[in-house]
């Protein structure tokens, strides 16, 4: 008789195998993508597959009445623990009967993919680096002499096909207690199909991962569930490296001037990811023991001090890294004390002196390499990382903007918080503002404003809002294209205000008083030209006029509306529908490699052929900078922002009030 035939959905393998093979068995052999922590002992329940009903003639099988076995009191057992879903059943344990269809549901492939919840939602394979290897071990015997770990070994090899592996001394010390404590049952986590690095009695399905972002203002990590691919949990903190200087630069100057200020500045940022860790692990209620596996990115100052690396070589020309190399260590090198001891820690590559680990996480979340058409890739900060390219070509650089994106150094700046200002709209006739504040949906101008912000109170403005004001005040002919603060306006609203030879625009009277002084859009002005002149640079070299798609990464990047960016000039002129966010793209690449062992490799090898542009030796920098200033550009043409908005009509002098700016009904 012939062998009954299995054809596995949505693979489409298929093969003849002998009546009686374990569905689990036959889907191996074909290399089907199934998933299994205890190798066929119905402990995980990770293999479950459902049978395929109906007519399956196409598939070339011409019956499944007696398609498999009945279920088995091992099934049913399981069924009453965890509960098995009607019409599934357990690969290990269903046997094959005759020909059949099985489908693997998405949630029992090893690959499985993770969509992430974003605007433009990108799926991501679960292929981890660390896996869970369950096996039975032979005890020891008298008449073989054979030590613990080299039977481990052997279990591994015969129930696993993992070969070769390794163990370091902590690891070893262990395995003797926890094999007898689990009656010579043990679960082996296994790093890399190469090395055991941790081990557990018994069956254990438990492994998280952390990806973090190390920001210079701020550091996001997300918690994830190495088998399932989920985001457990997500924080974030302050880097309290703030203390010892605002930028990168001032904390490098610090270094340089006290002997031994790089320790306190790894310490620092140590002791906060500690605590970061610690704080994910309880809002998951997981036991922090079960972290295994640590990635993180960050510009190349964060790297070198995450690592212990003195930064001082960043601090001036020609910016040399220490390395710029992936790195893969043990999470104690680094201090992480908060997790396993045993945990591994990978760093992705830097791509320059000014271009680190986080815009190499950037380039895994956006994929330009993998684009037909030519994308800009802006993390924007206080340094601002910039890529454009294609599948064809990529070129990366970095851009000094400064603090004041972040509300820094403005006179009524903060950082983003509750309470500041985050959104403005100025009346073009009345020149009367509203705003919206962090932590409230009511504009200013809305009943139930007040009530709303009585507890927070209006603290200040931060970045996406100082952006947008400007903008707002450009429009409505406050300031002219030089970003001139017009006081022949002063007649028209008592919001001017003189301040010696210039002028103060009052965004909000009272305690406190928000204020918009000419300073203030002079450092906007210097940011937002800094920023734009870099990737005019990258276009220069790329030799194009005009990019296809724009997106904005960083915290600061994702909040503000694509429209000012526009407006401002912060970036080339482009199609305002292809211009968008990129939330906290770095910390999303970070979790693709947590994630994804082959994104790894992936980055490892993209970041050896990007193309390194240094804006500090270009001598046309200067001249895109200083043409940058004006609002939204002195020289380049803005046809696709002129679709999007009407533009103010140029005014004489900035000293006259008698031009009028128009545009389309504002955003709300």
């Amino acid at each position: 008789m012939t062998d009954p035939l299995v054809v596995f959905t949505p693979s489409g393998k298929r093969g003849r195998f002998p009546v009686g093979t374990p569905v689990l068995t036959a889907a191996r052999q074909l290399g089907v993508d199934i998933d299994s922590v205890c190798g066929g002992r119905a402990l995980c329940g990770r293999c479950q597959v459902e049978v395929g009903e109906g007519s399956f003639a196409k598939h070339g099988l011409a019956s499944t009445a007696a398609h498999l076995d009945a279920i088995t009191a091992t099934e049913m057992r399981f069924d009453e623990k965890k509960g098995l879903p009607a019409g599934r059943r357990l690969a290990c344990q269903a046997l094959l009967r005759g020909d059949v269809v099985i489908d693997v549901p998405q949630e029992s492939q090893v690959h499985k993919q993770v969509v992430r919840k974003r605007a433009e939602a990108r799926a991501i394979a679960l292929d981890p680096v660390l896996r869970l290897h369950y096996v039975e071990v032979a005890e020891p015997d008298m008449h073989e002499a054979r030590g613990d770990f080299e039977r481990l070994k052997e279990a591994l090899e015969a129930q696993w096909g993992l070969s070769e592996l390794t163990i370091d001394l902590p690891t070893l010390r262990a395995v003797q207690p926890k094999l007898r404590q689990g009656g010579w049952r043990l679960t082996a986590v296994v790093h890399d199909q190469k090395r055991i690095i941790a081990t557990r009695p018994g069956f254990h399905d438990k492994a998280y991962g952390i990806a973090t972002d190390i920001g210079s203002t701020t550091i996001a990590a997300h918690l994830c569930d190495l088998l399932t691919g989920e985001v457990l949990a997500s924080a974030g903190m302050m880097n309290p490296q703030i203390r010892f200087g605002e930028d990168l630069m001032s904390r490098v100057s610090y270094v340089m001037m006290n002997p031994g200020g790089e320790k306190e500045l790894t310490e620092t940022v140590r002791g906060t990811l500690n605590a970061l860790m610690a704080q994910l692990a309880a809002e998951a209620l997981i036991d922090a023991n079960d972290i295994f596996e640590l990635v993180f990115v960050g510009n190349p100052v964060m790297h070198h001090l995450l690592l212990g690396i003195d930064p001082t070589e960043l601090g001036g020309a020609p910016f040399a890294l220490a390395t710029d190399s992936a790195i893969e260590l043990y999470g104690t090198e680094v201090g992480m004390t908060a997790v396993n001891d045993s945990a591994r820690v990978y760093v992705l590559p830097c791509i320059a002196g000014h271009v680190g680990a986080d815009t190499a996480g950037v380039l895994l979340s956006e994929g330009p390499h993998l684009q037909d058409e030519t994308m800009l890739v802006v993390d924007v900060g206080t340094n601002a990382e910039i890529v454009l390219g294609n599948r064809h070509r990529l070129l990366a650089c970095s851009s000094p903007t400064g603090p004041a994106f972040e509300g820094a150094q403005l006179t009524s700046g903060q950082r983003a918080a509750p309470g500041a200002i985050e959104r403005v709209r100025i009346d073009r006739e009345t020149l009367e503002p509203r705003f919206k504040i962090i932590g409230t949906d009511y504009w200013s101008n809305e009943d139930g404003f007040a009530a709303a912000t009585r507890r927070i109170g209006v603290t200040g403005i931060c970045g996406s809002g100082i952006i947008e004001a400007v903008g707002e005040m450009f429009l409505a002919g406050l300031i002219d294209a030089d970003g001139v603060i017009d006081g022949g306006l002063a007649p028209r609203t008592p919001r001017l205000v003189q301040e010696g030879r210039t002028w103060t625009w009052v965004l909000q009277a009272g305690e406190p008083e928000i204020r918009i002084t000419q300073t203030d859009i002079r450092a906007i002005q210097l940011a937002k030209a800094a920023l734009h002149a870099g990737c005019r640079l990258l276009m220069d070299h790329l030799g194009i006029d005009k990019v296809d798609r724009i997106r904005l990464a960083g915290a600061f990047g994702s909040h503000i509306d694509p429209l000012y960016a526009l407006l401002l000039g912060l970036v080339p002129d482009c199609a305002l529908a292809h211009v968008s966010a990129a939330g906290n793209a770095a910390g999303t690449g970070a979790r693709i490699a947590l994630l994804n062992v082959q994104a790894r490799r992936e980055i490892e090898a993209l970041v050896r052929r990007i193309e390194k542009i240094e804006t500090a030796i270009e001598p046309r920098f200067q001249e895109h900078f200083v043409a940058a200033m004006a609002i939204p550009h002195k020289t380049a043409a803005t046809p696709e922002l002129a679709k999007a908005i009407t533009l103010p009509v140029p005014k004489r002098s900035s000293t006259t009030g008698d031009a009028r700016s128009r545009r389309r009904a504002p955003r709300a």
